[in-house]
């Protein structure tokens, strides 16, 4: 266990964040797992729409650092590409 202050507030921090990270990539997941189902179901407008909310809570994770851009791009890209094959 650290004994320096500075250490404390660090470990602190990092539980705190961590904790957050978790919650924003849980919400991800979440989003992403709805417009599978939507798509499984073969309902295109429910896809979209949950493609709509799934894209934005991807931006929100990647302007917050949880996600890099590349990785919040290629999530998005492969649910609209997954929507779209829908006929």
């Amino acid at each position: 266990m650290a004994n320096i202050k500075s250490a404390k507030k660090r470990i602190l921090v990092a539980e705190t964040r961590a904790a957050r990270n978790k919650a924003i990539r849980s919400k991800v997941k979440t989003a992403c797992k709805k417009v599978e189902a939507a798509i499984a179901a073969g309902d295109k407008s429910a896809a979209q729409a949950a493609l709509l909310a799934a894209t934005s809570e991807i931006d929100k994770a990647a302007s917050k650092g949880v996600y890099h851009d590349n990785t919040a791009s290629r999530k998005v890209s492969r649910l609209s590409k997954a929507v779209n094959t829908l006929a």
